[in-house]
């Protein structure tokens, strides 16, 4: 009974099920069984090339931090949580006494121990630990696979309030993958209807014209131009940069609107491309940036647990934990196809 299964990342490219001890909740932390996790694009990174910018990994790694299940144990000093809720979990666990800790921007902590970023591990595991403070109760008719789609609607959320967006303004969403279509929704839920999104790929396009997208382009067109037919040849109120391409991100300067806002999500591939700053101090454009989110999980489950973001149609494969090594497998094989797959543990 106190064995479990974990995916171990031995090494780049191979992952597989091992025993290991199951983990004792201390005093303040909660033992989850898991029953969902998301597969994340940084897992896909990391699987592929082993890192994520400076985050590099070096040792067996267990991946995977979208993540819910059920409350099986809990530490003396919870209080708020009981054995058989369903939770959602926050899986970055800051410091709480340096300056961003204690000025509520705990994102920004430079010793938060995230799951499944190196040398952490993540939640491909039959059971985690985690602190009562960064662990949601989930509300009466929602689901842990709901639950566990939570912490990258989590990032469309921040994005969006980085933006500052208000009803009735336009936005394109650059990239219809996972981010891409959180942040959509979240536009949507806060009355933004004119949310155009572009991506090379064919079935994330339907994907986002399904979920509600006023259009969608094909980035292979130009996209300069469609954007300008929809926008009487103004530019977006809004772009939202969530693939990580050079060229999207290249493109953002000319796709917003004079006094706009710019919102880069995705880690460019060089993080040192040429830009177009003549054209933002031209239009007094304002750029903001996206690390992770912060108090934003109980709003996000209530956005989701209200209907008023649809979370769970973003989903288009579902695996068994023990297939695990072939599902990894077949996201690196079948990208185009795949708009989110989750683990059913």
């Amino acid at each position: 009974m106190n064995r479990m299964r974990a995916a171990v990342m031995e090494k780049i490219g191979e992952i597989k099920l091992q025993e290991r001890e199951m983990p004792v909740p201390d005093e303040n932390e909660v033992l989850v069984k898991i029953e969902y996790v998301g597969v994340c694009g940084s897992d896909m990174h990391y699987y592929q090339h082993g890192r994520i910018g400076n985050f590099v990994v070096k040792d067996p790694i267990v991946l995977g931090h979208e993540c819910a299940g059920r409350i099986v144990g809990v530490g003396k000093n919870v209080k708020n949580l009981h054995q058989g809720d369903l939770v959602a979990l926050e899986p970055g666990v800051p410091c709480g006494k340096c300056t961003f800790c204690m000025t509520g921007r705990y994102h920004l902590c430079s010793d938060v121990r995230f799951m499944a970023t190196p040398p952490y591990d993540g939640a491909f595991v039959e059971y985690v630990t985690h602190p009562e403070n960064l662990t949601f109760k989930l509300p009466e008719g929602m689901g842990t696979m709901e639950g566990a789609l939570i912490e990258p609607l989590a990032v469309g959320f921040h994005a969006v309030s980085q933006s500052g967006g208000t009803v009735g303004q336009t936005a394109v969403v650059l990239g219809a993958g996972c981010i891409g279509l959180v942040t959509m929704l979240t536009l949507k839920s806060i009355g933004i209807s004119s949310v155009y999104i572009v991506d090379i790929i064919p079935k994330r396009l339907e994907k986002a014209r399904e979920l509600g997208a006023a259009c969608v382009i094909d980035g292979k067109e130009d996209v300069l131009e469609e954007i300008m037919k929809l926008t009487n040849g103004e530019g977006v109120d809004l772009v939202f940069e969530t693939a990580g391409s050079d060229i999207t991100t290249k493109l953002t300067p000319h796709l917003v609107k004079r006094g706009g806002t710019i919102t880069l999500v995705g880690m460019c591939e060089n993080p040192e491309i040429s830009y177009d700053f003549g054209s933002i101090l031209d239009k007094e454009v304002t750029i903001k940036s996206v690390f992770r989110y912060k108090n934003i999980y109980p709003s996000a489950i209530n956005a989701v647990a209200s209907g008023a973001i649809p979370i769970g149609k973003i989903v288009s494969d579902i695996y068994d934990f023990n297939e695990i090594a072939k599902a990894v497998e077949y996201n690196v094989a079948h990208k185009a196809d795949i708009t989110k797959m989750v683990i059913k543990m």
